[in-house]
């Protein structure tokens, strides 16, 4: 509905302005009460405004820190920077002129309706409402109230986009303590665009630099795609179908696959075919493989589940890979780590740019999914540890230890452990009942020597961090075959620490494969500085782009999928 309020019922905002408002009426389309409490009570971030002696038509509006008219009407977030925005430009418009909107203006438009390429919802920055509002500005049907608040709903949805964009919608908690996220002066970077006559250039220049991001991007594109398509079919279930087999749903699954990527089209699959063999059980294996499923070509429940997957929950996937990248902190011209818990894998890249391909890859094993989950940080690799010690962590100590040390005060001795007091000093590996107290109440403990036996293997990655995690080898090598692998305390377990070791000492001239053989065959622990840390992300998607193999999903094992969905259909995280 539409509600005019003169001025002369606003006495409290124009006595905080200290001035009249321009005009008589202000024409608002929302709920009376919504409108009037916006006014009446603006919030402590447009204080600055509502105190500036100057302050203008447009001043008045963003003082409230609110547009009733928008999706999510409070920018108090933005206010500040939209007060620097518009300073000093009295009533003139940022996006609009005499004729309409600017070549600007249509810039910004134009990005903001594309939002979606980003995985992010056009309707989050008014595009529906702008459009409307331009329309009429471009029929000449607006008053200049109208124009003034157009102008000002563009600005607001423009500086939210580019913050999106920068650093995701739910603005997460840092990821790094080492590697802070650079802020991003808004309204400093929005002004030159204007001014520069580069609004076009904007988005791109602060969006993710990672070629994951740019794969990603491409894949979205195409399941959107797919998900129109209204013959793509349903592949009809069995209870098992092995290679060879006769299965009535042959021909649509050999269509769902050849749309998926797995079957090349070229494969000639001829109409009515009825028999499970060949190409279509190697476009399964790499549908399986995809899919963090065992790649046998037998298609059972979890593979018929995986390919019957609504296409929307897959778009949704992507989007949520995209909004995290957003977190991430800008890594250039460096080579990093990447460990993706939930396809419990490594990748060692030789730079954020190219096509994203990694120079290193292996298998790992994370954090249980039920009480020790591997938690998702960035952070600087800096020193390696070969033959090291394992230090047990104290809830490792006392959920486990102890209590076997109550049974068998030689289980110390066996398993090639001893207690260490103040200052690292040893104390041997003799348990006493006196030792059992101090060991109980946290006065000293225990840690592993360098042995076949040591759970850390034989070398060590060292990323100091508040969770005290770090990768590291094992003598439990079994445990790789499984596709699920979470099984570890909340430490990461890699397949290769060796080809590890090599790829991240190779920039440093000592050390060469036959060097870092000998130092993981050596027994004495040895350390060794990185001459450059190396940023290690600890990550966390469900959606990887694979250059040359398409796009690969795996299961939600943490929830955090289902966590950040919820959160962002819950709007902007407030300031």
């Amino acid at each position: 509905m539409e509600l005019r309020l003169p001025a002369v019922a606003l006495p409290r905002l124009r006595s905080s302005l200290g001035r009249r408002l321009p005009g008589s009426d202000l024409l608002i389309s929302v709920p009376p009460v919504g409108v009037f409490l916006a006014l009446l009570i603006p919030p402590a971030g447009a204080v600055a405004w509502a105190q500036h002696p100057d302050t203008s038509e447009i001043g008045a509006l963003i003082a409230t820190a609110r547009l009733p008219w928008s999706r999510w009407p409070d920018f108090s977030r933005y206010v500040d920077d939209i007060g620097r925005l518009y300073g000093g430009r009295a009533d003139e418009p940022v996006w609009l002129k005499d004729a309409g909107v600017t070549h600007q203006g249509r810039e910004a438009l134009v990005q903001l309706a594309a939002a979606a390429e980003h995985g992010l919802d056009p309707a989050d920055y008014d595009v529906p409402t702008l459009d409307s509002l331009t329309r009429d500005l471009d029929r000449g049907l607006t008053t200049e109230g109208e124009r003034l608040r157009t102008d000002l709903l563009l600005s607001v949805a423009f500086l939210r986009f580019v913050d999106d964009l920068h650093g995701g919608r739910t603005h997460p908690a840092p990821l790094s303590r080492s590697l802070p996220p650079p802020t991003l002066d808004l309204a400093g970077v929005v002004s030159a665009a204007v001014a520069g006559d580069s609004v076009a250039r904007l988005g791109p220049a602060v969006a993710p630099p990672y070629a994951q991001y740019r794969n990603l991007r491409f894949e979205l594109g195409r399941y959107r795609a797919l998900a129109k398509d209204s013959t793509l079919p349903i592949v009809p279930s069995a209870t098992r179908v092995r290679p060879g087999d006769a299965y009535a749903g042959a021909t649509a699954l050999a269509r769902r696959l050849a749309a998926l990527g797995d079957l090349p089209r070229e494969a000639s699959w001829p109409h009515g075919e009825s028999r499970y063999a060949v190409d279509l059980v190697e476009a399964v294996r790499r549908f399986q493989e995809r899919h963090g499923l065992d790649a046998d070509g037998v298609i059972g429940p979890r593979t018929f589940a995986a390919l019957n997957t609504p296409l929307p929950r897959r778009i949704r996937q992507l989007e949520l890979a995209l909004e995290r990248l957003r977190w991430l902190p800008p890594i250039r011209g460096q080579r990093f780590l990447v460990v993706n818990i939930p396809a419990f894998r490594l990748f060692a890249f030789d730079s954020a740019g190219g096509a994203g391909v990694p120079s290193l890859h292996m298998r790992v094993i994370v954090g249980k999914a039920l009480d020790t989950r591997t938690p998702v940080l960035v952070e600087q690799l800096r020193y390696l540890a070969f033959q090291p010690y394992w230090n047990v962590p104290r809830s490792i100590l006392v959920g486990e230890i102890l209590s076997q040390l109550r049974r068998r005060p030689e289980y110390l001795r066996d398993h090639g452990m001893e207690v260490i007091g103040p200052r690292d000093r040893s104390l041997g590996d003799v348990v006493t009942p006196a030792v059992l107290s101090q060991l109980t109440s946290g006065a000293v403990r225990v840690r592993q020597r360098p042995s076949p036996r040591n759970p850390l293997g034989r070398v060590k990655f060292v990323f100091p961090n508040a969770a005290d995690v770090y990768l590291h080898g094992t003598p439990d090598t079994a445990l790789f075959a499984r596709q699920r692998r979470d099984f570890s305390h909340g430490c990461i377990r890699v397949e290769d620490p060796a080809a590890l070791a090599w790829w991240v000492l190779r920039d440093q001239p000592a050390w060469t494969r036959d060097s870092v053989d000998a130092a993981i065959a050596a027994k004495p622990t040895r350390r060794v500085l990185l001459s450059r840390p190396m940023p290690v992300i600890l990550f966390y998607t469900t959606a990887v782009a694979v250059p040359g193999r398409g796009i690969a999903f795996y299961d939600d094992i943490y929830g955090h999928d289902r966590r950040l969905d919820e959160a962002l259909r819950a709007g902007p995280t407030p300031p």
